[in-house]
């Protein structure tokens, strides 16, 4: 079990060098708006380019697909229809809030930490595959749209196509489908930009922690609350009851759907809501609450499914 927090303890040294540095201020004042369009434009479309070019594609359509998707479609509409219906949110708002609720963290957390309890690093690939080419096209629409101001379909569909991400994770999918063996000439640099974007990601996250208080005065605690319960609790259990009684998955399956649908908040929620100015305090919140809170839930799963 103490290797199993490896995962863990990386991801949290390099947020703690991200809050020094926000501390000390030794990037300035632009740090923060720098790195994440650095992350955003440049570094997660080649981290997601290498991620899905060589994963199996056996794995990247599994069964673990469909079942992952119901999970946090469940969870996405309950927390839109409690902070859209209910709360009277601004439809970015809920968007991110949704996203912070049932988005994983299945690159930076996921994939060492698949390694180190499952036993694989190749089980999060269909999560992988299924948020950045199915949830994240819809999430960009949505997002250039309120931010846009304009909702012309046409405008829409090829600011989502022209996405660096969504075009990262496309062509990493056609690699994988394919077969096709990239040359290291190719490959090689590929690597090197991708190995940089989770460092990066989570300095800059660490960086906008300093000056910041969880649960602060924000008028967002409700949400916040919502979506890290949601996260933690519901999304797990919505995981295991598909993956059980709807699919009838083995043991060991049950077990890998479960304990990634308990991983925390994906970094790259916070990453949108820097992008786009919306829900910051939401998604930046619920990272944190969800990436310490995931702990004992993990190891309250792997005791009773492991």
């Amino acid at each position: 079990m103490l290797e199993s927090l490896t995962g863990f303890v990386v991801v949290g040294v390099a947020i703690v060098v991200g809050w020094i540095i926000g501390r000390i201020d030794l990037l300035g004042e632009h740090a923060r708006p720098v790195l994440a369009r650095l992350t955003f434009f440049v570094l997660s479309p080649f981290l997601l380019f290498v991620v899905l070019g060589q994963a199996d594609v056996r794995n990247l359509f599994s069964a673990l697909l469909p079942v992952s998707a119901i999970a946090a479609v469940v969870i996405f509409a309950v927390y839109a229809l409690l902070a859209r219906l209910v709360w009277r949110r601004s439809v970015g708002e809920t968007v991110i809030g949704a996203l912070s609720a049932g988005q994983v963290n299945s690159n930076n957390i996921g994939i060492p930490l698949s390694l180190y309890l499952l036993g694989s690093a190749a089980y999060p690939a269909p999560v992988i595959l299924l948020q950045l080419l199915a949830f994240t096209p819809v999430t960009m629409a949505i997002l250039d749209a309120v931010t846009a101001g304009r909702t012309s379909p046409w405008r829409t569909l090829t600011r989502t196509v022209g996405n660096p991400i969504v075009l990262g994770s496309v062509l990493g999918t056609l690699v994988s489908v394919s077969g096709l063996e990239l040359p290291p000439i190719v490959l090689e640099p590929a690597i090197l930009i991708a190995n940089a974007c989770v460092p990066v990601m989570l300095i800059s996250y660490g960086i906008s922690l300093h000056g910041q208080r969880v649960l602060g005065a924000s008028g967002r605690r409700r949400d916040i609350v919502l979506a890290t319960t949601l996260k933690l609790i519901a999304m797990p259990v919505a995981a295991w009851a598909t993956a059980e009684f709807l699919f009838g998955l083995s043991a060991q399956d049950v077990l890998v759907v479960t304990v990634l649908a308990a991983l925390p908040t994906a970094q790259n929620v916070f990453n949108y809501s820097q992008r786009y100015g919306i829900g910051e305090t939401i998604s930046r919140d619920t990272v944190f609450l969800t990436t310490i809170g995931c702990v004992p839930v993990l190891i309250v799963i792997t005791l009773l499914l492991g």
